[in-house]
């Protein structure tokens, strides 16, 4: 394929299944954060969405959602096909959800590429990204390889996935591309020190590109049950028949693709991407993300800070005033307040779990 062609053959798979858990009292089972407006215009999935438009059109995008949004995804994306809105009948990780999305796009399109982006993600600089995203699909329009987006770290971090890389293969839209030696999972902080320290590593952010003849066939070396139980659903309709969908769908076990694939295969490229990634995982990172006045406070106009500083806070009926403070997240909605320390809004998802096991459902 051209350069050309490559991307008139390139297909989005934009997951939006997510809770955002670490993001309640905002974020709730009806309204995850990727359907918040936490930065500029538009939701985490619009921007997402507005973000690669300019090479994917939305009659090649697919995002993959669940049952408790699907009417509100499509509100928010009437550009996109209603058909290409999957609505998931049960969360089974990102593993299943790409195997069904590769036979969709191969059944429309045997060159297909798939790129695989979450949707809940703020990426700060766009024609960088785009940039990426033509080296990706290049890269990968070569049956047999997968390509990872290599986010380059800016500090040790345990909550991200690490990437080792190893030689450059080379050059690509003046992009480099690095051979992929091994994946790791969140490391502890010392280890994760050490791979920023060596410069070996690169962040995994979850952005991946394969032809989807590729990820099959993936799926049918490393994960046989799963690839049987995936060529069965695209038999029987796959997500164009809705009842059989919702039947077989949940029957797939639970597994992310980077378990059940990629820390399996060999032939893995990065491409090693500068684009202002920021997975917006807690309201510690809204707040470094964020304009704040004079006493680096995030805060709403209808607010009033004394002697209190490096707070974050979202309300939007209540006028807020502040005495003394400093570093809090204070989170205000119709029917919940929450006040924690900034350093501890990680710690916001626990807060969830014990409403639900307290049986506070109204509450998620």
């Amino acid at each position: 394929m051209t350069r050309k062609s490559v991307l008139e053959h390139a297909y989005a798979v934009v997951m939006a299944g997510g809770s955002g858990t670490r993001f309640w009292p905002l974020s709730r089972r009806k309204h995850p954060k990727q359907l918040l407006e936490l930065f500029g215009s538009g939701t985490l999935l619009e921007q997402t969405v507005a973000r690669i438009r300019p090479l994917i059109p939305p009659k090649r995008t697919y995002i993959f959602t669940n049952e408790l949004v699907w009417r509100e995804v499509c509100r928010c994306l009437p550009q996109i096909p209603r058909a290409q809105v999957v609505a998931e009948p049960a969360s089974r990780d990102t593993a299943p959800t790409l195997g069904v999305a590769a036979h969709e796009i191969l059944r429309r399109d045997p060159e297909g590429l798939m790129v695989v982006l979450p949707a809940d993600h703020v990426i700060t600089k766009p024609a960088a990204f785009l940039r990426v995203l033509r080296a990706g699909c290049e890269t990968a329009s070569t049956e047999g390889r997968s390509v990872v987006f290599g986010l380059r770290p800016t500090r040790p971090d345990t909550g991200f996935g690490y990437i080792r890389v190893g030689v450059r293969e080379g050059r690509i839209a003046g992009q480099e591309i690095l051979k992929v030696g091994k994946f790791t999972e969140k490391p502890p902080l010392a280890v994760a020190r050490r791979y920023v320290a060596s410069g070996r590593y690169l962040w995994n952010g979850g952005m991946f590109i394969w032809r989807a003849s590729t990820l099959l066939r993936n799926f049918e070396c490393v994960q046989p049950r799963m690839a049987q139980q995936l060529a069965w659903l695209a038999g029987a309709g796959g997500v164009r028949s809705s009842k059989t969908f919702r039947r077989l769908f949940p029957q797939f076990e639970k597994i992310s693709i980077d378990y059940a694939i990629m820390e399996k295969i060999s032939d893995i490229q990065a491409v090693a991407a500068d684009i202002g990634w920021n997975d917006v995982g807690s309201w510690a990172v809204v707040y470094d993300l964020s304009t704040k006045d004079d006493e680096m406070n995030v805060r709403p106009g209808r607010s009033l800070c004394l002697d209190s500083r490096g707070n974050v806070i979202i309300a939007k009926r209540s006028f807020v005033v502040t005495i003394g403070v400093q570093d809090l997240v204070i989170v205000e909605t119709d029917d919940a307040l929450l006040v924690c320390a900034r350093e501890r809004s990680q710690e916001v998802g626990k807060a969830v779990q014990a409403l639900e096991k307290a049986g506070l459902h109204a509450l998620l």
